[in-house]
């Protein structure tokens, strides 16, 4: 099994050279996993911290908001209660905080790879591009929580909000974010590409596909 080199975000009809296969010789990576509720982000990072580990790795896998005793509490009341748009932002990073301290720094500090699902590009997607929060407030969050840490790699699975929409009406219950409407969606996805314009050496986008080979994208045999 080669790893694929992961398409350009945005457009990701154009190819980049291969850069999974290195990383994976190495220790110590932190990678995210970003996307739209309904994007099968989730499905996606089960599977590649198994391949990880059937390479050797210890891969210890995450999630945002959470990751943590108090941020799973925190979670509960991000995902459930109403609340001010400000104030969902500052629970997002104080559950961050907590998370980046007591789990993502020690499990890189001993050499294992981080997979998390979502990270503070979420942050910048729902709560700056969908709730309006100033990005300005948003990027001083960001640097007292973890100035000095960002991810190694970020796969931004990037589909249309209707699809993502689609897949979402099958769950029997849904959080308060998921039960947004399309226009929120929309500006959500907009805040990611915005993301990835300012640092795009930090994402590969898988190529959404409606077939049965959402990880071909990924990995080839």
């Amino acid at each position: 099994m080669r790893l694929l080199a992961l398409r350009n975000p945005i457009n990701c009809g154009q190819h980049r050279q291969p850069t999974l296969n290195n990383m994976v010789k190495s220790t110590a990576k932190f990678i995210t996993f970003e996307g739209v509720d309904g994007a099968g982000k989730s499905t996606h990072l089960q599977w590649f911290a198994e391949m990880l580990r059937q390479r050797g790795q210890e891969v210890l896998v995450t999630r945002e908001p959470g990751g943590t005793p108090l941020g799973e509490r925190l979670r509960e009341i991000l995902l459930n209660q109403p609340m001010h748009a400000e104030t969902e932002a500052m629970l997002m990073f104080a559950a961050r905080l907590e998370h980046v301290e007591q789990v993502i720094r020690p499990a890189l500090r001993r050499g294992a790879w981080v997979v998390s699902d979502r990270f503070s590009d979420a942050s910048f997607a729902y709560q700056g591009g969908g709730r309006g929060v100033a990005l300005g407030k948003l990027e001083q969050l960001e640097r007292w929580v973890h100035e000095d840490l960002q991810p190694d790699l970020t796969l931004l699975f990037d589909i249309p909000v209707e699809v993502a929409r689609q897949r979402l009406s099958n769950n029997a219950s849904l959080d308060r974010f998921e039960q947004e409407q399309a226009d929120f969606f929309e500006r959500v996805r907009a805040g990611y590409h915005k993301r990835v314009l300012q640092n795009p050496q930090r994402y590969r986008t898988p190529c959404y596909s409606k077939g049965r080979r959402g990880r071909a994208s990924l990995i080839s045999p």
